[in-house]
């Protein structure tokens, strides 16, 4: 190998090299169920591994490459495995993963039309493809590739604030519920909101925000003299994946002229399968949608997503340009992305979303979310007919909570609580499953995530019946 100030190597290096690399992807995916999911290491262990100083001169591509799979990658969870069920997995594509190559490979800048016409028409069509599946305007409705959920939040409430308040905000008000998303709560406080302006509405027993507490809180600060001006209602909720009523929610911000966004992070795509569609109505009606495609659209991390109903309203907020120069740059349908985000410089994130969609087709995803919340709804069934588990929030969204209680036993609050928190702490250790605890009901209860297509009933009977066998040994 040569290396030189040009940063290069050779052509045969280069393709030995890939060849690897391609080699070290394709026996994760292909040998992933016989991995565990779960790696454990201190920061004492890490240092140990990788803290060292800037190395002043060159090492062979091979020790660098054998030590960065033997080291660095095993270090991490494995979040598409078929038992990697907490928080919300990441079950992407290889096909998906290729485009990503691709586009890193080939370095394409996606933030101006001029820079890479290609990438800029690729993200206009998967955006349409969007707009459409969730019955947004296409002629006027437009969005933006981002690089999560946290981040397309930001931009939803930065474009609502421009839009509703201007530049004087110190008397609006936001609501949201006591289970909406921590990134809305982050998006807020960056926006120089003070505690003050927020109002968490408290949620009804099927964790949904409670409607008539919603418009109390309305009236009150309007009686106040305080301008309410968004509700920010949930789509999928990450503790139990609630829909906040999206319809009533719709029809206060048309009486009340709020602004509608609805984070649909977590659980937008579930648009695709019948069963989710029918909790979602309404969605259609928001001013502002969130939606996480590298969640259950199955995309490689990073790639969020905001839908708006007119696209107008992102350039109002970002672009630097006055609107009188708009005609000197070109054709107006030539769109910047730079104009419609905060981001200046983006990577080329619609590729993947685009060759997995035109390789597998949209019924497949419709077939693998449809599965997902199925198997969750098996899951329930399961566990409702045995004598030792509790179902404490039903399966929704290919989202379930429940904890050991045995009907055979008498323990306190507190012992379950314990009980159910160690269960998890010993499958974690074991590094069998990733399954983590919550707060329901000031319980300490067990959550499950099923949206990977990979996990069938068996994996999940199999890790019940190992937390069983930790819950005797507890008892």
């Amino acid at each position: 190998m040569t290396n030189t100030h040009r940063l290069q190597l050779s052509k045969e290096d280069m393709k030995q090299y890939g060849y690897q690399v391609i080699d070290a992807i394709v026996d994760h995916f292909d040998t992933e169920r016989s991995k565990k999911p779960v790696a454990f290491a201190s920061r004492k262990e890490m240092d140990s591994l990788f803290n060292m100083e800037v190395p002043e001169e060159a090492s062979s591509y091979q020790e660098v490459l054998d030590f960065v799979v033997k080291e660095v990658l095993p270090n991490s969870n494995i979040v598409s495995h078929p038992k990697a069920y907490s928080f919300v997995p990441g079950p992407s594509n290889y096909v998906s993963v290729m485009a990503d190559t691709l586009a890193t490979g080939f370095n394409i800048f996606s933030g101006g039309w001029a820079a890479s016409p290609a990438a800029a028409e690729l993200e206009i069509v998967t955006m349409n493809w969007l707009l459409r599946l969730f019955k947004f305007p296409t002629t006027k409705g437009g969005g933006i590739f981002t690089s999560g959920g946290s981040m397309a939040n930001l931009t939803a409430l930065v474009t609502a604030r421009r839009q509703r308040c201007g530049d004087d905000f110190s008397k609006a008000i936001i609501y949201m519920s006591d289970q909406a998303h921590s990134s809305n709560v982050k998006a807020i406080r960056v926006l120089g909101f003070k505690k003050e302006q927020v109002r968490i509405i408290p949620t009804d027993l099927e964790y949904k925000m409670a409607i008539n507490k919603l418009k109390n809180a309305i009236a009150r600060d309007r009686l106040e003299g305080l301008k309410p001006f968004c509700i920010i209602a949930s789509a999928g909720t990450t503790n139990t994946g609630s829909v906040d009523p999206l319809n009533e929610i719709a029809k206060i911000c048309k009486t009340e002229k709020l602004w509608f966004h609805i984070d649909g992070a977590y659980g937008g795509a579930a648009i695709l399968s019948k069963k989710g569609s029918a909790l979602l109505k309404g969605i259609e009606k928001a001013d502002s949608l969130t939606i996480d495609p590298h969640k259950w659209l199955y995309q490689p991390y990073e790639m969020g997503c905001l839908l708006v109903r007119n696209h107008k309203w992102l350039s109002q907020a970002f672009s630097e340009k006055p609107e009188y120069l708009r005609d000197i740059e070109g054709n107006t349908s030539e769109i910047n992305f730079y104009d419609h985000g905060i981001q200046l410089t983006r990577r080329f994130r619609a590729l993947k979303f685009y060759m997995s969609m035109k390789t597998f087709g949209l019924n497949a995803f419709k077939k693998a979310v449809s599965y997902s919340i199925d198997l969750a709804e098996d899951v329930e069934t399961y566990l409702r007919k045995s004598r030792n588990w509790e179902v404490i929030s039903p399966a929704t969204l290919a989202v379930i909570n429940f904890r050991y209680n045995p009907i055979d036993k008498s323990f306190s609050d507190k012992e379950l609580d314990t009980i159910n928190q160690t269960i998890s702490e010993k499958i974690v250790d074991s590094r069998d499953a990733l399954l983590v605890t919550t707060i329901l009901q000031n319980q300490v209860v067990l959550r499950m995530c099923l949206i990977n297509p990979r996990t069938t009933i068996a994996d999940v009977k199999d890790t019940l019946t190992a937390c069983e066998s930790f819950a005797i040994d507890i008892r």
